[in-house]
Parts: structure tokens; sequence; C-alpha cells
């Protein structure tokens, strides 16, 4: 098949109708005018009241030869909670990846995490030595409770 045959079996080159070129132009437009609406009004968008902290625990992470964990408040070097050799699965990931960010970026344990119970009854983890935060609830009550019995532990240490 030529090129003239093929041009005249496909319209003639004549590009597309007018008909559809106005109806992309105006859902163009549409979609603009209604995203400036939404940003301007606020209509459609979701907004957290803001949460303030209600309790915070600042904490050291220390391995101890049988396997466990220390977990110390930073405060008085007390240790508040062990988790014992192969238990707590979710404290120990947890930890072990904040670690690993601290160990590549050549940051020492001298600054302690910061476990935050906010008024809004979410809780997060803070290594403030780069911003990293975890929001605790992402991964479950049932994780989340974990790190929200070092509260009480702490509590039962004084």
């Amino acid at each position: 098949m030529s090129d003239i045959a093929i041009l005249k079996t496909h319209g003639g080159g004549r590009g597309l109708p007018k008909g559809v070129l106005f109806g992309a132009l105006g859902l163009i437009g549409f979609a603009l005018a209604a995203s400036g609406a939404a940003r301007y009004t606020g209509v459609g968008t979701v907004k957290m009241p803001p949460s303030t902290a209600v309790e915070t625990l600042q904490l050291r992470f220390e391995d101890e030869s049988n396997g466990a964990v220390a977990v110390r408040d930073a405060s008085d070097s007390k240790v508040i909670y062990t988790v014992a050799p192969e238990t707590n699965g979710f404290i120990r990931a947890t930890m072990r990846g904040l670690t690993r960010e601290r160990v590549r970026s050549g940051i020492g344990a001298e600054v302690p995490f910061v476990l935050t119970h906010w008024s809004d009854g979410t809780m997060s983890l803070l290594d403030p030595t780069d911003g990293r935060r975890v929001s605790l609830e992402a991964f479950g009550p049932t994780n989340a409770q974990a790190f929200a019995q070092l509260f009480a532990d702490r509590d039962q240490a004084r």
C-alpha cells in the first residue's frame, strides 16, 4: 500500500476533529478550575486537628551479651524494660532499622530516641539525629502497645 493510500484511508492527514479537541480542552480546564477551587476553599481536603504531646520518654537501647535488649530511661540511665532474647520482634525490628541509619551516618548512641504519646491517642518514635519519625499505629495496635508498655514500665521502675 502506498503512502497516499494510507493517508486516504486514515482521513487524509486532517488531524483530530474539532469536537474532540474542544472536549479535551474543556476537560483540562474543568480539572484545573476544580482543583484550584478545592485548594482555595478547602472543600474535599482532610485536616487533622493539631495534637500535643501528652507524655514523652527519652530512651536508649543497649544490646546485652545474652541477646536481650536493655531499654533505659535516658534521664537517669535506669533500665525500665528488658526485651528478652528472641521476643518482641517489633521493638527489635524498629530499633534495628533506626540504629542502622545512625551507623550509616556515623552517628553513635549518645542521643536518645524520643517516644511520644500524643493527645490524639497516637504514638511516635523519633530519632532526633536525623528527624526520622515512626508512627507506631501504622503497624497495628498490638505493635503500638509494645512501645506504650514502656511508659507503664518506666513508672514502675521509679
